[in-house]
């Protein structure tokens, strides 16, 4: 799901086998909140046994941002990077030469993973052709990749639509560069493909994608496929798209508002608004990484309320006044050691209201909160491949699956699939648990048998320069 934007934090970690294991160096990896990916390299230095160390963080363009608070020992690291309100916390320990552990950042709860050195691009040997192009929407200029088959001729093409929060043209995700892959497999097997960055990401320009709205991203599709339309290597009666998480979401609303799109094939794409989604994937990653069931249970109660009132067009100071009762409700829950802690008890509330509200307001998750899925799928009536992974925390496929039959059924698609991939978590990575925990331990590559699954589908559906 399109994660939750966060500011974005540092690592710091510790490695050994026996004695205390020097960490001075880069690394590289990702941290992971409510679906939202973004790739870190670290760099520490130790200085007789104090650390000191930066963090890049390239898809928000932010390089050697200072970090603070660093405390090693074997196994364990903490760090922390200042940021405006909230500091992002990361909490980790080495284990099988990877650091990994839990972030924190105004209230909000995700994952990081580390590994050392720096990551290198390995080139590889293709038998296809790759161009760097531009489109623009307004004045929005997007950067990205396009993918053209060897053979000479007009080819099918894709669209590929990243799922939330900052991506770029690669949908990179704790070092899984899910679209490049895809890509890849596709252009191999006669299809072109066209994938770019976000608006604000990499060398696209534009507002953030948290200022934005899925219906606003929609548009960019839009102008997408009509660049492809334009191309004289391009077949222009068969342009499909491929969307990820809230891609999968955004793919069936640009199919029920255009007659261009030939074809959709959606990974986790909902079927359910955004209020249902995250509470839905919040108990069940809470569950799944060991938090108790009664607070689960309680938490899930009180955001529910605060949902409620954003759905419900109630006034900013009334929601912030429902926040500010359940922080307080939490802080009576402290122990007294964790109250004493806390020099400034209104403060700590304040600040954690401010912050948590500053999220759940934007343009982006005021939108997705209320955006119901189900009328554009009613009003497709291209073929459609709907995929969910059956581990899926993110975007689980019994909240969905029900709803997305029935849409297409009332709405006469006489070409529609929904398949769940066994093992499968919301990356299509083969998954134990299918916790976003997990994603930066996993293999980089996807569930045995999804892209040929995939591929074969499409391919049945155009024709293929031979």
């Amino acid at each position: 799901m399109r994660k939750l934007f966060l500011l974005v934090v540092v690592f710091l970690f510790g490695a050994a086998l026996n004695a205390q294991t020097d960490i001075g160096g880069d690394w590289s990896g990702a941290i992971s909140i409510s679906g939202v990916e973004l790739g870190i390299v670290t760099h520490f230095k130790n200085d007789a046994g104090v650390y000191s160390g930066t963090i890049d963080i390239p898809e928000q363009s932010a390089m050697g941002l200072p970090l603070s608070k660093i405390d090693y020992s074997f196994p364990k690291l903490k760090f922390e990077l200042e940021v405006p309100n909230s500091a992002a916390k990361f909490d980790g320990e080495f284990k099988d030469e990877v650091i990994s552990g839990e972030f924190t950042q105004a209230g909000l709860k995700g994952a990081f993973t580390l590994t050392k050195g720096l990551k290198k691009e390995v080139v590889e040997e293709k038998n296809f052709k790759e161009e760097e192009v531009t489109f623009k929407n307004g004045d929005i200029t997007f950067a990205g990749t396009l993918s053209i088959p060897p053979k000479s001729g007009k080819h099918p093409a894709v669209v590929m639509i990243t799922g939330s929060g900052p991506q770029n043209r690669d949908e990179s995700v704790a070092g899984f560069k899910i679209f490049k892959v895809i890509a890849d497999y596709l252009t191999t097997n006669g299809i072109a493909v066209l994938r770019y960055d976000d608006r604000g990401v990499g060398k696209s320009t534009g507002k953030s994608v948290n200022e934005s709205t899925s219906e606003e991203f929609s548009t960019d599709v839009i102008e997408a496929i009509k660049f492809l339309k334009g191309r004289s290597d391009i077949n222009e009666k068969q342009i499909g798209l491929i969307g990820h998480s809230e891609g999968g979401l955004i793919a069936p609303m640009v199919a029920a508002k255009t007659d261009d799109v030939a074809f959709v094939a959606a990974m986790g794409g909902p079927a359910v608004n955004g209020a249902e989604i995250i509470i839905e994937q919040s108990k069940l990653i809470m569950l799944v990484n060991g938090t108790d069931k009664e607070k689960v249970e309680k938490d899930m109660v009180d955001t529910r309320v605060v949902f409620d009132m954003f759905l419900n067009g109630v006034s900013d100071e009334e929601i912030k006044g429902e926040m500010r009762k359940q922080k307080l409700v939490e802080f009576e829950k402290l122990s007294e050691d964790e109250k004493a802690k806390i020099a400034d008890k209104d403060k700590w509330v304040e600040d954690d209201v401010d912050n948590v509200f500053n999220v759940f307001s934007s343009p982006w998750m005021r939108y997705f909160l209320k955006y119901e899925p189900v009328p554009a799928l009613e009003k497709m009536k291209c073929p459609a491949l709907m995929l969910f992974g059956e581990l899926d925390l993110q975007v689980p496929p019994k909240q969905s699956e029900g709803a997305m039959r029935d849409a297409f059924v009332r709405g006469g698609n006489k070409d529609f699939e929904i398949k769940v991939i066994p093992k499968a978590n919301h990356l299509f990575q083969e998954a134990t648990t299918g916790s976003p925990m997990e994603y930066g331990t996993l293999k980089k590559g996807f569930v045995d048998g999804f892209l040929d699954y995939m591929v074969s589908w499409i391919v049945k559906r155009v024709t293929v320069v031979k």
